[in-house]
């Protein structure tokens, strides 16, 4: 996901216009760029590849202005060079842009454009929307808001823009259509961005823009208006976390530092959920009628968080007894679904902003049905599309790669499964009790499993070169399964796939052959003979078997090469412990490799374009 910053106030404007990129380099780029107003004029410079490209460009350069915008671009259309790079200008040259999403008109406006004279000088669908502001700002001799709201009647698609004028040094527009936008303002200055970490420096009251939202950010200002121009009331939210929280404390990646946070976003998520031996879920507030006449639920997300909803499918169905159908976001609505009022919908999305999962609970409540969304992100968008939210408290998450919000995930939902069963009353009070006694043992055992760390570092050098990797579950454990194979493609490049064990040998067991290693899931009590046997099957024909197995498993020692124990708990929370081992996994092995696991290549940390 590309990341937006805008600043206009009393204080010279490229300093935070860095600083906020810098904030937002997490959610991956491949080019960067600046424009700031200065004298009339605008100044604008632009490199392909990291910041500090950027940062060498503009050394000694006299950027003085105090209004300017700034981009960290992850290509869509054109390739990432300096030209394609952000922020773009009119054909004026006062007039300039910074744009994530993608305009799926802009070919039509493109050739009108065309046929009126401009010219364009890259390949991206962003400079026709500054060309095509700036077409109507001449055209009309009307301000940058007012061009700005009739441009965005003219464009289709998805799209958060943010607009400077040199002709107006005191103002920023900046607009939302499914792309986030966050604004605030400070005595003496405005700001924007696409993301919370990039503002947090200056104020932690924000506002998040809504669909079909324009502001106009002017020192210590910021005005709300609908895309036909009537100024609307903003709901302004305060974040609690800190720039602090989004540092490395000491360790030498994010991935590892978020790895080891855990245990603390685990006990946040569970804390202030259980209240004199009942589940009380305040952001939850459907009537134990509606809850009761639901007959189906369907949970979409997309990759990490579609692992937790597999996960949770089982929780559901298990507590609950009503049946649970799990599809990916991406083909949810193309597959003409069977929704109604009695349908309960649950979108999981860690950013909140996942375009896929976005336009998946959207449709759902067109269909009539309820929605429930999971994400960690306060003010995100998928917070306002749903009928009601289950925030996990993971705090923010820098690496591209998730980890504690998925463990985050994972408990959150297995709460609002218990949830359901107690309020439909499906479900022996004592059998919840017992279960949340259990997940309020996570954390220290959480910690416990982290105390490998040493073990699996040794077992990532042993297995850094493989050139693939096969990992296999049963039950809860495909899910880990699926979630380890992830991790260790995103980080490390290695080709790695999960399944499900008993399907092996329905054609991928072909791929076993001398040294390859194989990572197998042996927590679950129910198929544990089974796993057992899917392990000898693999080794038979030469695999390499790296086991998660039950603690003081003597069983599990003879059929290892390498063994990860694991402490005992509740078949259906093992998801929770089991991923664990497999995160330090990817992570080792993309260190032994040479490679960021922060900054994976090709990989955005949200995914807001379709």
């Amino acid at each position: 996901m590309c990341g937006i910053v805008g600043y206009v106030g009393t204080e010279p404007a490229l300093p935070v216009l860095i600083q906020g990129m810098r904030q937002l380099e997490y959610r991956g780029y491949d080019s960067a760029g600046v424009a700031v107003v200065h004298g009339g004029a605008i100044e604008t410079v632009r490199r392909a590849g990291h910041l500090d490209h950027l940062e060498e460009a503009l050394q000694g350069a006299e950027f003085e202005g105090t209004l300017g915008i700034g981009h960290t671009r992850w290509a869509t259309h054109g390739a990432p060079n300096d030209l394609n790079a952000h922020p773009h200008v009119d054909s004026t040259g006062k007039v300039a842009l910074v744009h994530n999403g993608i305009v799926e008109n802009f070919d039509v406006l493109k050739e009108r454009l065309t046929s009126e004279g401009h010219t364009f000088y890259s390949e991206t669908d962003t400079e026709v929307v500054a060309k095509l502001v700036g077409s109507i700002i001449t055209a009309r001799e009307c301000s940058l808001l007012e061009a700005t709201l009739d441009a965005v009647a003219q464009i289709e698609g998805a799209f958060g823009l943010v607009l400077v004028h040199a002709d107006e040094p005191d103002t920023i527009v900046a607009v939302r259509q499914d792309s986030p936008i966050i604004v605030g303002a400070t005595e003496g200055a405005g700001l924007v961005a696409s993301g919370i970490p990039a503002l947090l420096a200056y104020t932690r009251d924000m506002i998040p823009l809504e669909n079909r939202q324009v502001a106009e950010i002017k020192p210590g200002r910021v005005r709300v208006l609908d895309f036909e121009g009537d100024e609307v009331n903003a709901e302004t939210i305060h974040v609690e976390w800190d720039l602090d929280a989004a540092e490395k404390s000491g360790y030498e990646d994010f991935m590892l530092k978020e790895i080891f946070e855990q245990p603390e976003a685990v006990r946040n998520t569970m804390r202030g959920r259980v209240k004199k031996g009942r589940i009380t879920l305040d952001e939850v507030t459907w009537s134990g009628a509606d809850l009761a006449a639901i007959s189906k639920v369907v949970v979409v997300a997309c990759g990490t968080s579609y692992h937790s909803g597999m996960a949770a499918k089982h929780a559901i169905e298990h507590y609950t007894r009503i049946p649970v159908e799990l599809d990916l976001a991406s083909e949810f609505r193309y597959r003409d679904p069977v929704l109604d009022a009695h349908s309960l919908v649950i979108g999981i999305a860690q950013s909140g902003e996942t375009a896929d999962t976005l336009a998946a609970v959207r449709f759902a409540r067109e269909m009539g049905a309820k929605v429930v969304a999971v994400t960690n992100v306060v003010g995100s968008s998928i917070t306002r599309d749903a009928d009601a939210v289950l925030f996990t408290h993971a705090g923010p998450e820098i690496g591209v790669a998730a980890t504690k919000t998925f463990l985050a995930q994972l408990v959150a939902l297995n709460l609002f499964a218990l949830y359901l069963a107690q309020e439909r009353g499906v479900m022996d009070p004592a059998k919840i009790g017992e279960t949340i006694d259990a997940m309020r043992a996570l954390p220290d055992q959480i910690e416990e499993v982290l105390t490998l760390q040493g073990e699996v570092h040794r077992a990532a050098k042993r297995y850094a070169s493989a050139r693939d990797f096969i990992f296999m579950g049963r039950g809860v454990g495909m899910a880990v399964a699926l979630e380890g194979a992830l991790k260790l493609k995103e980080i490390s490049y290695i080709h790695a796939e999960g399944y499900a064990a008993g399907e092996l040998k329905h054609g991928a067991i072909a791929l076993i052959e001398e040294g390859v290693p194989v990572v197998a899931i042996l927590t679950g009590v129910a198929l544990y003979e089974k796993m057992l046997g899917n392990v000898s099957e693999v080794r038979a024909r030469g695999a390499e078997t790296i086991l998660i197995a039950p603690r003081n498993d003597e069983r599990a020692c003879t059929l290892a090469n390498e063994l990860f124990e694991m402490p005992v708990t509740k078949p259906l929370l093992t998801p929770i412990l089991d991923t664990i081992p497999l995160q330090l996994l990817a992570y080792f092995v993309a260190k032994e490799r040479g490679l960021s696991p922060d900054k994976p290549r090709n990989l955005a940390k949200s995914v807001t374009v379709e």
